[in-house]
């Protein structure tokens, strides 16, 4: 029997039957279906994806790629089959993107693309055999089917890299924007808005973390992945600012536990609107030296809330020892401090101090003679109490 007229694409030594070409060319239609029906029983992902638009795309993207195929194998001058026309590569390429804006990983890309290559050389080979093709011819023919198949995945694949990449950016200004409304003073409408156009829900609670910029990355990996995060903050340092979602009651626990040895200081939690509040605790408590958590600091947070009004009633309450010698004020200072702090028990005194109870009472008697029956005012013990809640290096 005579071999039917074929041609032959250069450099690999493969002759397609003309007739072969044309009836696979004919049934692409049919083909590019039942592909589509393999892929939406196979693949979960796929199984509401074929019934919109997107649906038509991908049809057209399957019969686009086989019909580029098919173009090279009918014997264009100087084409190589295993690599795909420019039309087949875009199609491929915009189909990847489209898959990431529908939230379909690069798996069910791959998958599909098995799928449909499979379904479509076991009905293309087909077609071949009864054209004519010999064996050697269709050994060949199925290399380079699935060499094409292997191009246009990795060109899908990076179409899908690409927009996420890209959405990936775009929500992150999106969520930036969001946090710098919150902390900037904007009005509550703007805030909304900002959230609407970044996708974002609106927590019950936010609270405000100060991380080092150098353990930003663990930090975020350990908390929610809704966490937003404030860029470019004046005074901030080598710090970050996270704000992160609804940490509150039994959940701050595990925060506080995702930033332990991580050097940052996290606010308390507070509506979500207020964020700010939780900010500036944060930021108050970085100044002071704190760190993990302000809620278990807020004595001295209080204490230093106006450090020069604290300054003021500190000279004035101690206004009897200013006449000793530096070091004899000190000692009696630290000494009035524990007895405040030890509600007047000596031993407990002593204990804080490491001297004698000798020394206390000693000590004590010689506050007494300066301040008089005075020292039993409760206005002056609430004075001194304040006045010496803190130590005086923080006091400043």
């Amino acid at each position: 029997m005579a071999r039917p007229p074929s041609r032959r694409t250069a450099g690999h030594g493969l002759r397609l039957p003309a007739r072969a070409v044309s009836e696979m060319r004919a049934e692409l239609p049919e083909v590019a279906e039942h592909a589509v029906t393999a892929i939406i029983e196979e693949v979960p992902s796929y199984t509401d994806a074929f019934s919109g638009p997107m649906g038509e795309t991908i049809r057209t993207a399957v019969q686009l790629a086989l019909a580029g195929f098919l173009s090279l194998a009918s014997g264009r001058r100087g084409a190589d089959l295993r690599t795909p026309a420019a039309p087949s590569v875009e199609g491929a390429y915009q189909l990847g993107r489209g898959e990431a804006r529908s939230g379909r990983s690069t798996d069910a890309i791959l998958a599909a693309y098995r799928i449909g290559a499979r379904v479509c050389w076991r009905e293309m080979s087909s077609t071949a055999v009864e054209a004519g093709m010999d064996g050697q011819t269709l050994a060949a023919f199925a290399e380079l089917v699935f060499a094409y198949i292997d191009e246009l995945s990795a060109a899908s694949v990076a179409g899908h890299d690409d927009e996420s990449a890209t959405s990936g950016r775009v929500r992150q200004q999106l969520l930036d924007r969001v946090a710098q409304r919150l902390l900037d003073g904007s009005p509550a409408e703007a805030v909304l808005e900002a959230a609407v156009r970044a996708d974002w829900d609106p927590p019950t609670t936010l609270t405000a973390v100060l991380v080092p910029a150098a353990q930003l990355r663990p930090v975020l990996g350990a908390i929610s992945p809704d966490a937003l995060r404030a860029v470019d903050l004046p005074g901030l340092d080598d710090d970050a600012l996270v704000l992160v979602p609804d940490a509150h009651g039994r959940r701050r626990p595990g925060l506080l536990r995702a930033l332990r040895d991580r050097g940052a200081v996290a606010g308390p939690a507070r509506p979500w609107e207020q964020v700010r509040a939780s900010y500036d605790r944060a930021r108050r408590a970085r100044l002071l030296g704190l760190e993990v958590d302000t809620e278990t600091q807020l004595p001295e947070l209080v204490l230093t809330a106006d450090p020069d009004a604290l300054a003021d009633l500190r000279a004035r309450v101690l206004a009897p020892l200013a006449d000793l010698r530096p070091a004899a004020a000190e000692k009696l200072t630290e000494t009035l401090r524990a007895w405040l702090l030890h509600l007047g028990r000596r031993d407990d005194v002593a204990a804080a101090l490491f001297v004698h109870p000798q020394t206390v009472r000693y000590r004590m008697g010689q506050l007494r003679e300066l301040y008089g029956e005075r020292l039993d005012d409760p206005e002056l013990v609430l004075a001194l109490t304040l006045a010496l809640g803190v130590s005086k290096t923080n006091s400043k």
